[in-house]
């Protein structure tokens, strides 16, 4: 008869449960793992044998089978270390074979017999509790599993401690979640010299989650209006912290339990892969991408970036999720990240400014504007200029108006955006569904007219042209306007650059008088 215990294979952020069935028969002494099992699943047996010869235990002298159901199933890492373990215990007698028929069980074993921890414990433990089962893991991912709730948690330092707790000769004390972190300090938006129009646009993204372009030269503050955007952001939902926790887990970057309730900001170098920022790689782990889901993705010095990297990110843009296809494998991440850029405006970095003449001329900012695709730049909802700071702009006062009074505004509108949820669908503007526009985000006449003479003149294309209406909506949003009128579409358009790549000028829409 096998005996059986319950662990998880991660399929992106689901834990898929797998039967771990062990089984000791007549034969040459042996101890073979099957179903489909890579090399660190494989080498389970020399830890678990060390493991067990650490605490006084000895494998029989028989064969020893573990098979890991279903079969079909990809099995990697080494978490299935403790199950394999406890399968053991319970089929050679040393605890009672249902002592943990209610429980799963994730771990890494030392050769010592402690129990080493693992990533995915928030992701098991939800399944987990989904299932009814409690969770046996490492002491040192306890506090991250106990937030899935109410459940049973045995959070065990080593082997031993846990044959103590079974057999009554120890108790291990169910762990507490870990701390809620508020995150890192944000500098304060009101550091920013000069910029207004910079700011604004910064307030309109946090509001709308619109991306944003920022182009200017070096020393004109768009690296320092990128680091305060996170702070005028709100707070994770409840839903929202345990989505983004869940990835955060699988790529093990949750300590001691503490989960931040602050929204993610990644800013990945441009030497970044392809795998690094969108996911991939051996193991198909999450990327930048993902790690950013709900918060935000800076790339600074965009063009720097590989253009097949960049361009990797135009389908999670649209759709928010990220789909990993590999020949062993196939994995979706959610990625709804919003993308903040970077650049400036050629390669020796102050191509238009008054008194500058580059010398290899237009030619220096077409050839590095053009590493960036048009496709990619049609999904960047707000494209600003960022010009330089003039020494009258660093010698002014701070600010009156900080971060505080900014994320005041943007927590009203993401209010009355959350309030239109059920008619639009979407958490933010700019997650409206395409259908819901003329619901939610039709202008009046003059601002209708405003926006067909601009679509015209400036070329725009169907996803142009329905960003600039999510825009509008923020922006009347911010004004606590019920409907778009013809200032919020002529606002969006002006923060909507259109670089020519064929020479360094800009061309804006000409504006009707009135």
């Amino acid at each position: 008869m096998a005996i059986s215990i319950t662990t998880y294979a991660f399929d992106g952020v689901e834990a898929k449960p797998v039967d771990v069935q062990v089984q000791i028969v007549s034969g040459l002494p042996s101890f073979s793992i099957v179903g489909l099992a890579d090399k660190a699943v494989a080498e389970s047996r020399e830890r678990v044998r060390a493991a067990f010869a650490a605490i006084g235990l000895a494998l029989p002298g028989k064969r020893l089978v573990v098979n890991l159901a279903p079969a079909d199933l990809p099995k990697e890492g080494s978490h299935y270390d403790l199950p394999i373990a406890l399968g053991l215990m319970m089929a050679i007698g040393v605890v009672p074979e249902d002592a943990f028929d209610r429980f799963a069980a994730i771990g890494e074993l030392s050769l010592s017999g402690l129990i080493a921890p693992v990533t995915g414990a928030l992701p098991a433990a939800m399944a987990a509790n989904s299932s009814d089962l409690g969770l046996i893991c490492p002491q040192d991912n306890g506090a991250e599993a106990a937030w899935a709730g109410e459940m049973d948690i045995l959070a065990a330092p080593s082997l031993i401690a846990l044959v103590n707790h079974v057999k009554g000769r120890g108790l291990l004390v169910p762990p507490r979640p870990g701390p809620l972190d508020e995150g890192p300090k944000v500098p304060d938006l009101s550091d920013v010299r000069g910029q207004e129009m910079a700011k604004r646009a910064l307030e309109i993204a946090a509001a709308g989650g619109h991306n944003l372009l920022m182009v200017g030269p070096p020393g004109s503050g768009k690296s320092m209006l990128a680091a305060r955007l996170a702070g005028l952001l709100p707070p994770l939902t409840s839903r929202e912290l345990l989505e983004v926790s869940m990835i955060h887990s699988l790529a093990g970057l949750l300590e001691k339990g503490c989960l931040s309730a602050a929204r993610p900001f990644r800013s990945p170098h441009h030497s970044a892969s392809m795998a690094a920022l969108v996911g991939g790689g051996h193991k198909a782990r999450p990327g930048e991408a993902s790690l950013a889901h709900r918060g935000i993705l800076f790339l600074d010095e965009l063009p720097e970036f590989s253009p097949q990297v960049l361009d990797s990110l135009r389908q999670p843009l649209e759709t928010g999720t990220i789909s990993v296809a590999r020949a062993n494998a196939h994995i979706t991440y959610p990625a709804r990240f919003q993308l903040v850029a970077a650049m400036n405006p050629c390669r020796c970095g102050s191509a238009g400014n008054d008194g500058y003449a580059c010398r290899r001329g237009p030619r220096c900012a077409n050839d590095y504007q053009a590493r960036i695709s048009g496709p990619l730049l049609d999904r960047m909802d707000l494209q600003i200029d960022v010009p330089a700071v003039t020494a009258a702009d660093l010698a002014l006062p701070a600010s009156v108006e900080g971060t505080s009074q900014v994320a005041a505004r943007v927590k009203q509108a993401r209010i009355i955006q959350e309030s239109r949820k059920d008619e639009t669908g979407g958490l933010t503007n700019s997650d409206i569904p395409t259908a819901a526009l003329d619901q939610v985000a039709a202008p009046d006449e003059p601002g209708r007219q405003l926006l067909l003479k601009a679509a015209e003149q400036l070329q725009l294309t169907a996803r142009g042209y329905h960003r600039v209406l999510r825009t509008a909506r923020t922006i009347a949003d911010l004004e606590g306007a019920t409907s778009i009128h013809r200032a919020h579409i002529a606002e969006s358009l002006g923060l909507r650059r259109r670089s020519k790549l064929a020479s360094d000028t800009h061309t804006f829409v000409n504006l009707p008088s009135g």
